[in-house]
């Protein structure tokens, strides 16, 4: 009977607990340092009927994660990108398999070597975006020879918008905020190109929502090397108006990492930005959101009825909060991912020693269809479209 530990146990990583408790051969344990997140998770499980047990920890200290990691036989990630990289490397010097869903800023291929080392197999950035976007990009591009342009439209919002963000988070505000921040990569003829966040705005209408506003974020992170393809970009996606919000407190320095001196106190602003904005953009108990995501290819058709023929191939993704089990289409939709690929891992169908991408799943024997067919039992729908470009 596998043992699995997940580390996190805020609004996704309770998900993936659940998730993973769903099979009756696995015995899994959330780990938190917060008691009131670990009740939620062990609640989340037992109201559908499933066991989850908890276990506190300070999961900020590697030492920590490596000598709790070190009693399992898989472990999934669930932290914030703060201390992502850091856990990391200490279920790797564990020598356990990983998932991961941080949205970590530093470069986890660092790892890649040690990871080696040990035999373990890491899928890291294995969410909804990254993570599913990459998968899909990744199969899109295989379908099609060659594959000329790869865009990425992806956001969570909201249901109801409430003056005056009109947005609310289903992770950490300060994720959110350096998304905001950190400078955007893409592909242009081929070459890597920076671009700043929040810019190149477009308006584009999605069924189900309506119009939105995408602009550009760093996103395509690990695509950008691993996919030959000229063209790339990824969007984040917002209701009208948040870009020029953003920007305005961006601008003022609201999201500076610098201590200020305020009186008599050094303050830095993203800690006090955060402090305040956190109960604007939290969701509260049975509030609705929705995900949209669009990956789009185009290129020439490498086989079928249209080989030979330029087309226009996507993936389309819209979700909505889960009643039943009163989860935020977010949390689920990035989940998810974390728990399918941990399945497959534990399973052997996917086993690629080192800290692996997760566009790498796109290239393994049926599993794009195996986690396709996964989502859909769990009422998460990617529709397939094709069609002819002049």
């Amino acid at each position: 009977m596998p043992n699995i530990l997940v580390l996190g146990a805020g609004m996704v990583g309770r998900v993936i607990a659940a998730d993973l408790a769903m099979d009756a051969a696995h015995r899994v344990t959330i780990a938190d340092v917060r008691e009131g997140n670990l009740a939620s998770a062990v609640e989340h499980a037992k109201l559908q009927g499933r066991t989850v047990a908890a276990h506190r920890a300070d999961l900020s200290d590697p030492a920590a994660v490596s000598r709790l990691a070190s009693l399992f036989d898989m472990v999934v990630g669930a932290l914030s990108s703060r201390i992502g990289f850091a856990a990391l490397g200490a279920v790797i010097d564990a020598g356990k398999n990983y998932c991961d869903i941080s949205f970590m800023g530093e470069d986890f291929a660092a790892f890649n070597a040690r990871a080696k080392e040990k035999g373990v197999t890491c899928v890291v950035d294995c969410g909804v975006a990254p993570g599913m976007s990459h998968i899909l990009s990744a199969h899109l591009a295989r379908l099609l020879e060659p594959c000329e342009t790869i865009e990425i439209y992806v956001g969570g919002l909201p249901r109801e918008r409430r003056w005056p963000f009109e947005y609310k988070a289903a992770f950490a505000p300060s994720d959110v905020i350096e998304e905001y921040t950190r400078p955007a990569r893409l592909v242009e003829h081929g070459k890597v190109v920076t671009r700043e966040a929040l810019s190149e705005p477009e308006l584009l209408d999605f069924g189900g929502v309506g119009t939105l506003e995408a602009f550009n974020t760093d996103g395509l992170r690990s695509l950008t090397t691993s996919l030959s393809v000229p063209f790339m970009k990824e969007k984040t996606l917002r209701y009208p108006g948040h870009i020029a919000l953003m920007r305005a407190m961006r601008e003022t320095g609201l999201f500076s990492q610098e201590p200020i001196k305020v009186g008599d106190a050094m303050v830095r602003p993203l800690d006090l930005t955060s402090t305040l904005m956190f109960p604007k953009w939290t969701y509260q108990p049975g509030e609705e959101d929705l995900t949209v995501m669009r990956v789009l290819a185009t290129g020439v058709r490498r086989e079928g009825a249209r080989r030979g023929k330029r087309v226009r191939v996507a993936y389309d993704l819209f979700d909505l909060y889960h009643r039943a089990t009163q989860a935020t289409s977010m949390s689920r939709t990035t989940a998810f991912p974390a728990a399918i690929v941990a399945r497959e891992i534990l399973a052997g169908r996917f086993k690629r020693p080192g800290v692996n991408a997760p566009e790498a799943l796109a290239s393994a024997p049926g599993v794009v269809d195996r986690i396709l067919a996964a989502h859909s039992e769990r009422a998460v729908t990617y529709t397939f479209r094709e069609e002819a470009m002049s």
